[in-house]
């Protein structure tokens, strides 16, 4: 494999980078604070061409690489973690999702207008009782002559409230069967389709989420993605792109915090001499700093084997699983390194230590991850 960055792959990192410093840095706290998602800026970045990375040109998309998407993710939240989680749910997850299994005519409809952010999309896996376990989902969809009719809500939803497209996975079967469920999407303002108020969260927190709620909806039988009963094999499938847009998310928290630790570590003088210099702060930055290389080439093998058919659902839980736990790591030593002022919110490492726990239970836990590890190395 080649390491180095193509001339491409330099221009799209600088554009992030130059957008985040630019249009994302001077408000990181007055979003986290106020809990504002700011829809303008996602409007921005849809004129970028980062709302529809993964999308062929003859959808609107910039037909780029999951190489180029881990970058984009990267440099977007080691600025502002929550601004990059609603770039990758809205690429990997809702955009996705109608990219690998829709229609032509279901793609030529909504993929236009997801790439560019005129629309925002969301995505709906998760119930209230029904995390993990989402084969146990309560909502439920039932077929109508040429509609569907769905009842039943969502939980921890991104882009529940702003979203102008949701892609949901509802129960048209019995409950447990991973043939049971069927994938639809359904466009804001359809009768019967709300969303709840707005989550307070620990971390994330420009980053909308919210309940989505179904009663009695009916939505045409033509928002049905792929075949009936096809929706939870279709969400697993999502997912597994879904771990390289998490794991980038991670990665990008850890640099980030690196970065922060990193230029304060050679700052800050104690007994005569920059906090670099001793040992104690060295040895830390020598784990981040090899925790960001493992969890990088983690998420471009990944993208490698995504990008050339091959299977990958054991390294991307790997590398999601690794880069969400290293910036955990990476995180909690950066406000270490900053001693007392790292606890503050005049430094920006308190906020990545925070943003960072998300990383770990989002599009499947650490647990879940091992779970699906342990399967393929167990499998006879």
């Amino acid at each position: 494999m080649d390491f180095k960055k193509t001339e491409e792959q330099e221009m799209i990192s600088k554009a992030a980078i130059d957008f985040a410093e630019k249009e994302i840095r001077p408000f990181i706290m007055k979003w986290d604070e106020s809990e504002e998602f700011p829809v303008e800026v996602f409007k921005k970045l849809g004129e970028l061409g980062f709302m529809g990375v993964l999308v062929p040109e003859q959808y609107g998309g910039s037909g780029l690489s999951y190489h180029d998407y881990i970058e984009i993710i990267k440099e977007i939240s080691a600025v502002d973690p929550s601004i990059g989680l609603s770039v990758a749910a809205h690429n990997s997850l809702c955009t996705g999702h109608i990219l690998a299994f829709g229609t032509e005519e279901q793609k030529n409809k909504w993929l236009p207008k997801l790439a560019t952010a005129e629309h925002i999309g969301a995505w709906g896996l998760t119930e209230h009782n029904t995390g993990s376990d989402a084969g146990g989902m309560a909502t439920t969809a039932v077929r109508e002559g040429d509609y569907y009719t769905l009842n039943g809500g969502k939980n921890f939803i991104t882009h529940a409230i702003t979203g102008d497209i949701a892609v949901v996975i509802v129960r048209t079967g019995e409950k447990g069967d991973s043939h049971g469920m069927s994938a639809f999407v359904v466009e804001k303002g359809t009768k019967g389709f709300t969303s709840g108020k707005k989550i307070s969260k620990l971390g994330m927190r420009a980053s909308e989420t919210a309940e989505l709620f179904f009663d009695d909806c009916k939505i045409p039988v033509g928002n049905l993605l792929g075949k009936e009963g096809d929706g939870f094999i279709q969400a697993m499938k999502v997912l597994d792109g879904g771990r390289i847009s998490i794991g980038a998310l991670a990665l990008g928290v850890s640099v980030g915090a690196y970065r922060a630790a990193l230029k304060y570590s050679k700052e800050r003088e104690q007994f005569g001499k920059a906090i670099s210099k001793f040992q104690a702060i060295a040895f830390k930055l020598a784990n981040m700093a090899t925790d960001i290389e493992v969890s990088e080439l983690l998420l471009h093998k990944s993208a490698y084997l995504k990008e050339a058919g091959e299977p990958m659902t054991k390294i991307g839980a790997m590398a999601k699983l690794y880069a969400s736990e290293a910036c955990e790591r990476i995180s909690n030593d950066a406000i270490q390194i900053h001693g007392g002022y790292g606890y503050t919110k005049d430094f920006p490492v308190e906020k990545f230590y925070r943003d960072s726990k998300l990383c770990t239970i989002g599009e499947g836990t650490s647990e879940i991850q091992r779970i699906v590890i342990s399967k393929d190395l167990l499998r006879d």
